[in-house]
This record gives structure tokens, sequence and C-alpha cells, in this order.
């Protein structure tokens, strides 16, 4: 509860986290159904970079602002977004404005937050938009409550904080729970990489559950030495839409070019096959 996303928004691991989530939306729009948006995690929607806590560290020059100066072609549809998101063209949208501005007529936004003070910005944010639900809920909660959906069709972000230090495991329960409930729906969960044995303990868990059809798409920004640091993200996504992988190869290559370090690294593994 401790959390606030917004002294870490516009950080290398929104780029990653928004640029995947921009396409897995686009990718899923190509079929004319109705489709739910979960976010587990929601926050308080869009984000100041002139604020105070954005300014207290200033993470966002390592993110955004290299890649609006950059302007990397692979990465077009997420930076024009990010400088027209609609209704807040003088904040960085996060993960519910860039969905909002993505849904299609008769889609649906589910949203959730804990923290009550950003619970009630989120509510605040959204009202009177009929697209937009905003549960003051816990997300992992929510993901029984709501799934399956009367849509048939769902993208679930889940993006915790990590703050507990069962996170990993909690995950890895609620993707098991979640893909039970909904096999078909697209769950996209994204994960920190301070350094590999948490990661790899993940992997073996979720595997060990046998939950099939699954990817990791990780940005490094430098090797994994120092577990002080965060050293990377990672979005792990289960049931990818046809083509995202050939699809999301040149926006990584575009993340590692533009914010890693000479020594960072892009990749995306197969854990799973069908």
């Amino acid at each position: 509860m401790n959390y606030r996303h917004a002294y870490h928004a516009g950080n290398e691991a929104d780029c990653l986290k928004h640029a995947l989530l921009v396409l897995l939306l686009r990718t899923l729009a190509r079929k004319p159904k109705p489709l739910l948006v979960l976010d587990t995690h929601a926050g308080i929607g869009a984000y100041d970079l002139a604020g105070v806590e954005a300014e207290k560290t200033g993470e966002w020059r390592q993110g955004i602002g290299r890649l609006q100066e950059a302007g990397p072609p692979a990465l077009a549809d997420y930076l024009a977004l990010i400088r027209d998101p609609g209704q807040y063209p003088d904040q960085y949208p996060g993960s519910p404005a860039l969905a909002r501005a993505l849904v299609g007529p008769g889609d649906r936004l589910a949203l959730c937050e804990l923290h009550p003070e950003d619970a009630a910005l989120l509510k605040r944010r959204f009202r009177g938009d009929p697209t937009v639900q905003v549960h003051h809920r816990d997300g992992y909660e929510a993901l029984g409550a709501l799934l399956p959906p009367p849509e048939k069709r769902a993208l679930v972000l889940i993006d915790p904080p990590y703050e507990r230090i069962d996170e990993f495991s909690t995950l890895a329960s609620a993707l098991d729970a979640a893909r039970k409930k909904f096999p078909s729906g697209v769950f996209a969960a994204w994960y920190p990489v301070k350094h590999r044995r948490p990661v790899r303990e993940f992997f073996t868990d979720l595997a060990a559950r046998g939950i099939p059809d699954m990817i990791a798409c990780e940005l490094l920004l430098r090797p994994t030495l120092d577990p002080a640091k965060l050293n990377g993200s990672g979005l792990l996504i289960v049931n990818p839409p046809y083509g995202f992988e050939t699809e999301a190869a040149p926006i990584l290559t575009a993340l590692r070019t533009t914010l890693a370090d000479a020594d960072g690294d892009a990749t995306i593994t197969r854990l799973a096959d069908e």
C-alpha cells in the first residue's frame, strides 16, 4: 500500500509495458468482436511528469524522454499516443489512458485499484464514461470476480507493485486460476528483473502448473549483476495473439537500442507451446 506509481511513470519499465500493451490492443482489435480490457493494478490512469513525484526521481528522462527525443520508427504508434493521449494531453498516459484511447465501440474497460487515494483519483478521471468501470478492490480478487466476461474475449493486464516478497508466487497462482476460469483470455503480466533467480523460479513455477502458450518479452538495461538495481523488466504473455511475436521483435530492438546500455539486451522467449 506504500507504492505510488507517480514516482516511476514513464521510466524504462513503463515504456516496455506500454509499447507492448499498445501492440496487444492493436492486434486484438483486428477481430471486430467485443473485448474486455481488465487492468488489475491500474494506478491513477495518467501522470504529470512535471509533478513533484516524477521530478523527485526523474526516472522518466531515461525512459519516455529518451524515446521521444530519438523517435524510433518501430515505436511510432506508441509515441503518437503519448503525444496525443486524447483527453489528457498534458500528462503521460498510463495503461488505463492508453487502453481507453484504443478500445472500440462495444468494448469495455474495467480498472481495479486498491490504494484508496489512487482509486478515488481514477474514479474521478473516468467519471461519466460508460465504457469504463472503476473498482476499488484487490486486483487479484477481481480476476475471480470479473472472469469470464460476457464479451467472451479479454485482455487482462496484471501489473503488481512487487512490494511483497511472495509476489512472484502469488502472480503464478493468480495466472493459473484465471486461465483455468477463462482459458481463451489473453493475459499480460509485468515483472521486474533485478537478478535472474526469482525470474527463473517464476518461469519454473508456471511450467509446473502446465500453463500452455506462454512467451516472455524482456528488456534488460544492463547485465543482472547488482540485485539492488532494477536491471530490466519483462512482460509475460499467455495466449499471445496471432502475429504478436513477429511484430513485437522490432519494438524490443528499438527499446534496447534507445534505452539500454551497450551490454543490455532484449529478448522474446517462448516458455510453453500452444
